[in-house]
């Protein structure tokens, strides 16, 4: 795992890093790049740790609603990499992003639902 210098943290990052503190999880790495079985390099907001499971997080803060060809392509990077069920946290999911994530056991987490705990 290389974990690359950035930009400051997004205030939803930031958001979700507290959340999943909170949650009882290890964050094992931010803005993490990994080599999958493909060859190709994935890159995750956060790796999480919950037991023995990793898992990737995608932190998406648009103002737009996520579909689900984006929760693919972070099912499709986990997968490549083997990391445990991927979480995605954005604003809004569309229904065929749900539908999806339902079969495959992603979890969408929306700011409402990070921004909630305490």
């Amino acid at each position: 795992m290389d974990t690359g210098e950035s930009k400051p943290r997004s205030h939803l990052l930031d958001m979700a890093f507290k959340y999943f503190k909170k949650e009882g999880y290890k964050v094992n790495g931010e803005n993490v790049m990994m080599e999958g079985h493909s060859g190709v390099m994935r890159h995750f907001d956060l790796v999480v740790q919950k037991g023995r499971q990793e898992q990737g997080v995608w932190v998406r803060d648009w103002n737009r609603t996520i579909g689900v060809n984006v929760i693919i392509n972070l099912d499709t990077a986990s997968d490549d990499v083997e990391l445990g069920a991927p979480i995605m946290i954005g604003d809004k999911f569309s229904d065929h992003a749900k539908s999806y994530s339902n079969r495959r056991k992603i979890s969408l987490l929306t700011k409402q639902k990070i921004g909630s705990f305490r």
